[in-house]
């Protein structure tokens, strides 16, 4: 049985790269991944790239995917930074033992859930979103992914692809 990736992006400005560059390291690795975000169709992305949202979060089942992953970009932190149906559908992935990720602002989303509580993450090196990490009782460390068993959390552009290969390994 292959192993599903349900990548999660905002419904405008997303960060092309820490979108392509996971999903390129996970399809080479066979794994089957799927676009969601709070729309379906197409969506534009911070530096006009597009991405086709397939499904709607919050229509999929997080039991269907071994990883569920928010995707960063200026987009993320307006429109689910508080997206409260987004925690708690993280909550509910965590609690059935599907691994949960985030990469820059998505890192910030991960940390809102309570799931990295007095553990080590990591987000974009910029103040509003290491406050954010602080604010949640996670220690920000400042490397390119920062992995757990059960949580990933990643830094942005620089740390896509590692963030990628960090998943691929975890779900293996």
């Amino acid at each position: 049985m292959s192993k599903k990736a349900l990548l999660i992006i905002p419904p405008d400005r997303f960060n092309e790269d820490e979108l392509n560059h996971p999903k390129a390291e996970l399809e080479q690795a066979g794994v089957q991944v799927t676009v969601a975000s709070t729309k379906t169709g197409e969506i534009t992305g911070d530096n006009a790239g597009k991405a086709q949202a397939e499904v709607i979060f919050t229509d999929v089942a997080a039991t269907d995917y071994d990883v569920v992953a928010v995707i960063g970009g200026s987009g993320t932190i307006t429109h689910l930074w508080e997206n409260e149906e987004l925690q708690a559908y993280l909550k509910d992935a965590h609690d059935q033992k599907i691994l949960v990720a985030g990469i820059c602002a998505g890192s910030v989303v991960v940390a809102k859930t309570g799931l990295l509580s007095e553990r080590k993450g990591t987000c974009y090196p910029v103040d509003v979103m290491k406050n954010e990490l602080a604010a949640n009782n996670v220690e920000y460390v400042e490397q390119h992914v920062v992995a757990h068993d059960d949580v990933i959390t990643s830094d942005g552009p620089d740390g896509a692809k590692e963030f990628g290969q960090s998943m691929v390994r975890t779900i293996g």
